[in-house]
C-alpha cells in the first residue's frame, strides 16, 4: 500500500528546459564561448547547477566558477520566464489524497519559488533541495522526508524522470515510477532499469490516491 509520494521537479512536474538553457547560454556568451542548443543542454540537467555548468563549459574546466556565477545571476532573475507545469500537473496535485513532497537537486529556495509562482506550492508537505540535503542519488534527503512523514520507504513511491532518480530509488530503497515526458529518452530509462513507466499525467492519478476517471 502506498502512503506517500515524493516527486522530482525538473522534467517531472515542471518543464524548465528553456529557462535553464537560457541561463547556460547567457553564461557561455559572458565567457566568450559558443552557445549550445537547448536539446544538448537538457542532457546536462539533473545533478545540480555545478554539474550543469561543468558540462556546458567543457573542456574549459577553468571557466567553471565564473560560468557558474554568470548562470546564477541570470537564472535567479528569469527562472519563471518560460518554465511551466506539464499539462495536467495542477489537476493531479489537487486530486492527491496522499501526502506529497518534492526532493530535487535544484536549490530549495528556487524550487519553492518556482512551485509558488506556478500556484502549486501549497500542495506539498515539504520541498527539499540539493543545498538542503545531499544531492541525489544520495538517499538521505528522501529518507528524511519519509521519516518526518512517518512512512517507511516500502510504503512510498518516488516519481522521477531520470537515471539519477532511478539510482536514488534503488539507494533508499523504494518503489519508483518513471515518467516518460521529461528530459531523458524513454529508451535510456528502460535500459537503465526503469520498469514502471507512465506516459501521461492521468496515469499518475492512482499513485497519489486519486481515481482514474477524473473524480477525486
Amino acid at each position: 500500500m502506498i502512503r506517500a509520494v515524493v516527486f522530482d521537479l525538473d522534467g517531472t512536474l515542471v518543464d524548465s528546459a528553456a529557462d535553464l538553457a537560457a541561463a547556460v547560454n547567457h553564461a557561455l556568451r559572458g565567457l566568450g564561448l559558443p552557445e549550445r542548443p537547448v536539446a544538448e543542454i537538457t542532457t546536462f540537467v539533473g545533478e545540480g547547477a555545478s554539474r550543469l555548468m561543468e558540462r556546458a563549459v567543457a573542456p574549459h574546466a577553468h571557466l567553471l566558477e565564473p560560468g557558474l556565477a554568470l548562470w546564477w545571476e541570470h537564472y535567479r532573475a528569469h527562472l519563471l520566464d518560460q518554465t511551466r507545469l506539464y499539462p495536467g500537473t495542477a489537476e493531479l496535485l489537487r486530486s492527491a489524497r496522499l501526502p506529497i513532497a518534492v526532493h530535487t537537486n535544484k536549490p530549495g529556495s528556487l524550487a519553492r519559488q518556482i512551485l509558488d509562482g506556478l500556484g502549486v506550492l501549497g500542495h506539498f508537505t515539504e520541498v527539499v533541495g540539493g543545498d538542503e540535503a545531499p544531492r541525489k542519488p544520495d538517499p538521505a534527503g528522501t529518507r528524511a522526508i519519509l521519516s518526518r512523514l512517518g512512512v517507511p520507504p516500502a510504503e512510498a513511491v518516488y516519481v522521477g524522470d531520470s537515471v539519477v532518480d532511478l539510482e536514488l530509488a534503488r539507494a533508499v530503497p523504494m518503489p519508483l515510477v518513471t515518467v516518460t515526458w521529461g528530459l531523458v529518452p524513454e529508451a535510456r530509462l528502460v535500459s537503465a532499469g526503469a520498469r514502471t513507466l507512465v506516459r501521461t499525467m492521468e496515469e499518475l492519478r492512482p499513485w497519489v490516491g486519486a481515481a482514474r476517471d477524473g473524480s477525486s
